[in-house]
């Protein structure tokens, strides 16, 4: 045993007689199929999807839905009573586009709906920045903030008709509600991501509250403001189609109210669709907005 333990601790370590440029090529050639393989998995990531094949996916899903509903309707599997069909609504929407009346209504929903989201964008702006003079006030005032947002705005609706009337008005105050506790959240939220080390600088280079406010809260707080335009946009119209189901004489709200009293299927699916249309048409242009906003700040 002795012996044995001996000749292991006078066994001499085997050099490595290849050279330094030898092992880096030998260390080369094992590692790159490894990142060959990390290559091609983040182009693979990175590869965006192609326009046309996104479109062309949509308008697949469009038709296998419509198709499906109006084959549906006519082998008996779909209750054309209860659900109506995809004809019967084209030729209800011609109708109403026709008349002229549908028209209007888009025209009355869409003004309710875009005074309410500007309001209401610059007054929940207004209130999110302010929280940044005072904790006392902050720690006071957002409570009700978030009670508010939470409140369901069909409950206070009926009350806001009753007070203000079947007009524009309500419709739009409605909207405003929507939009001005969320944007208000959005800003006292970039309120607290400010910059107090730039803050405390400015402070020491003898800057007031007011340029402080000015030039470092507003600007910090700018891409807060910005992100939420798009969701802000879907509430206010939301608001304005609560109200108009409430009470109203025009709208498309009102239009598919009307058409539920007197069970006119065709003509519920049409305020529908136009709702969805208006929504996506609005999402679309608040996000090109925000974008050139975005842009802009960047720059």
């Amino acid at each position: 045993m002795s012996t044995l333990t001996a000749r292991l601790t006078t066994v001499e370590p085997v050099e490595d007689t290849r050279s330094s440029t030898e092992i880096l090529q030998h260390l080369d050639a094992l590692m790159r199929p490894a990142a060959t393989r990390g290559r091609r998995l983040a182009t693979s990531k990175e590869r965006k999807a192609s326009p046309g094949i996104v479109w062309a996916l949509r308008c697949a899903v469009v038709v296998v839905v419509i198709g499906g509903w109006q084959l549906g309707t006519q082998l008996g599997f779909v209750n054309a009573f209860f659900w109506s069909s995809p004809v019967l609504i084209w030729q209800k929407a011609i109708t109403q586009f026709t008349s002229g009346t549908l028209l209007s209504d888009i025209g009355y929903t869409l003004s309710a709906a875009i005074l309410g989201f500007i309001f209401g964008t610059l007054i929940g702006t207004v209130l999110g920045l302010s929280f940044w003079w005072s904790k006392i006030y902050l720690k006071t005032a957002e409570p009700f903030v978030i009670m508010f947002e939470a409140i369901p705005k069909l409950a206070l609706a009926p009350i806001i008709v009753l007070v203000l009337g079947l007009g524009m008005q309500s419709k739009v105050v409605l909207a405003t509600a929507m939009v001005m506790a969320v944007q208000a959240l959005n800003a006292s939220a970039g309120v607290r991501t400010v910059d107090r080390d730039i803050v405390r600088m400015m402070y020491s280079l003898g800057a007031s509250r007011g340029k402080v406010f000015r030039s470092v809260v507003i600007p910090s707080t700018l891409p807060w403001i910005i992100s939420g335009l798009r969701v802000t946009i879907g509430l206010a119209l939301a608001g304005a189609i609560v109200g108009e189901f409430i009470g109203s004489n025009h709208g498309v709200g009102r239009l598919i109210v009307y058409a539920g009293s007197t069970y006119d299927i065709a003509l519920i699916w049409v305020g529908v669709f136009v709702l969805a249309a208006l929504s996506v048409l609005l999402y679309v242009i608040v996000g090109y907005i925000e974008r050139r906003l975005t842009h802009t700040i960047t720059d």
